[in-house]
C-alpha cells in the first residue's frame, strides 16, 4: 500500500462528490478559505454519535434555527433543550451538550478552543468529538475514528482481531494515514466513504476509489470485516406505565436529574426490574387511586437492556403530576411516547 497514493485518490473522490450536509463546508469552499463553524461541527457530531444523518438533520436544523450560536444554547432552560432533543435518544448527551455550551460561554467567551487539548478539557467532549471538531473546524491533524472509519480500516488492512478488542489497532492504523495536509477534508472523506460506499452490509467495492489498496477486498470477502465478537444477550426488565387522563390531558412526571432519561418528562412508571409486576403490585405503585384497566404492553430496547412496559389506563386526578395536552406528547422520549400512544388507543 502506498499511503500517499491512497490519500490522493480518496481526496480526489471527496472533492468530486462530497455529501452536501448542513453543517459542512464543502471542499471547494474550504479550498477557497471558508472555515467551518466549530459550534455547528460540534453540535452535528454530538447528534450523529448514535443516529444517522437523515434522522439527525431535521434536529440540527431546528437547533441551529432556535439557537444559532453556542451562547444562545448556553442561555436556554434545561427543559427546553431536553424537549427539543426528544427523539434523538441517549439523553445524557443532551445534558452534556448544555454543560459544554455553558463552559464555552462562561470560560472561553463563547469561542471554542482551537487545540485538541483545549477541546478535550470541555465537559462531555471525549477523544472522538474533540478530534473531529479539531480536524474539521480548525484543520488540526487529529486522528478522527468513528464506526465508519473503523470499518474502512478493518477492511483496508484486513484486520483479523475482532471488535471491540481490535479498536486500538484500528485507531493506530488510521493514524498512519493522517497528514498535515487537509486534515479536515481527510476526516470527512473517510466518513463519506464509510457511509456511502464501504457500508456495513453490501459494500459497493466497484465504486470505491481506493479499492486497489484494500486487503479486505483481496480476500474476496470484504463484508466480513471488521470481525466481531458475538454479543451476549441483553438483560430484560419489566415495568408498569400509567396513562392517567383528565379530559384531553395526560399526567406526566419529571424524572430525576440523574440516571436514564434524567430530567425528562415521562409517564409515571413503576420501578423497572427483572420480574414481572403482579396486579396487586402494579396497583400499589400507581400514581392515583383510580379504576385502572390494562391496555396492553409495549417493548423497547435501550443500549444495555430491553424493556417490557405493561400499560394501565384510568381517568381521574392526581397530585404531584404535570398535566399535558395530548397534542404535546410528541416531545416525550420515544419509550414514553410509544407507551402513551398505545395506552391512549388500545383500550381493552
Amino acid at each position: 500500500m502506498n499511503p500517499d497514493s491512497l490519500r490522493a485518490q480518496l481526496l480526489a473522490w471527496y472533492d468530486a462528490g462530497a455529501r452536501d450536509l448542513p453543517w459542512r463546508v464543502g471542499p471547494a469552499d474550504h479550498a477557497a478559505g471558508v472555515r467551518a463553524d466549530p459550534y455547528r461541527v460540534w453540535l452535528s457530531e454530538v447528534m450523529l454519535q448514535q443516529t444517522t444523518v437523515p434522522h439527525a438533520t431535521p434536529y440540527f436544523l431546528k437547533f441551529t434555527a432556535r439557537w444559532p450560536a453556542v451562547v444562545d444554547l448556553a442561555n436556554e432552560d434545561d427543559g427546553e433543550v431536553m424537549a427539543a432533543w426528544a427523539g434523538l435518544g441517549y439523553y445524557a448527551r443532551a445534558r452534556n451538550l448544555l454543560a459544554c455550551a455553558r463552559a464555552v460561554a462562561r470560560d472561553h467567551c463563547g469561542v471554542f478552543p482551537d487545540t485538541e487539548e483545549g477541546l478535550r478539557s470541555l465537559p462531555g467532549l471525549g477523544p472522538y468529538t474533540a478530534a473531529a471538531v479539531g480536524a474539521i473546524a480548525f484543520d488540526l491533524p487529529t486522528n478522527v475514528v468513528d464506526g465508519n472509519v473503523e470499518r474502512v480500516m478493518a477492511r483496508l488492512f484486513a484486520v483479523e482481531q475482532p471488535l471491540p478488542d481490535g479498536k486500538p489497532e484500528l485507531k493506530r492504523l488510521a493514524a498512519t494515514l493522517v497528514r498535515d495536509e487537509r486534515p479536515g477534508d481527510w476526516a470527512q472523506a473517510l466518513m463519506d466513504l464509510g457511509a456511502t460506499v464501504c457500508r456495513p452490509k453490501g459494500p459497493l467495492c466497484d465504486r470505491c476509489p481506493i479499492a486497489d489498496h484494500c486487503a479486505g477486498l483481496a480476500t474476496g470477502a470484504p463484508e466480513t470485516y471488521p470481525r466481531k465478537t458475538k454479543k451476549a444477550a441483553l438483560p430484560h426488565r419489566h415495568g408498569v406505565a400509567y396513562v392517567l387522563t383528565r379530559g384531553d390531558e395526560v399526567a406526566l412526571v419529571r424524572r430525576p436529574p440523574k440516571g436514564l432519561l434524567g430530567g425528562m418528562l415521562a409517564l409515571p412508571t413503576s420501578e423497572w426490574r427483572t420480574e414481572r409486576w403482579s396486579d396487586e403490585e402494579a396497583a400499589r405503585a400507581a400514581p392515583a387511586d383510580a379504576d385502572w384497566r390494562g391496555v396492553g404492553e409495549v417493548e423497547h430496547g435501550f443500549t444495555h437492556f430491553t424493556l417490557t412496559l405493561r400499560l394501565l389506563r384510568a381517568e381521574g386526578d392526581a397530585e404531584d403530576v404535570i398535566w399535558s395536552p395530548r397534542r404535546d406528547l410528541d416531545a416525550l422520549p420515544s419509550v414514553f411516547l410509544k407507551a402513551a400512544r398505545a395506552g391512549l388507543t388500545n383500550l381493552l
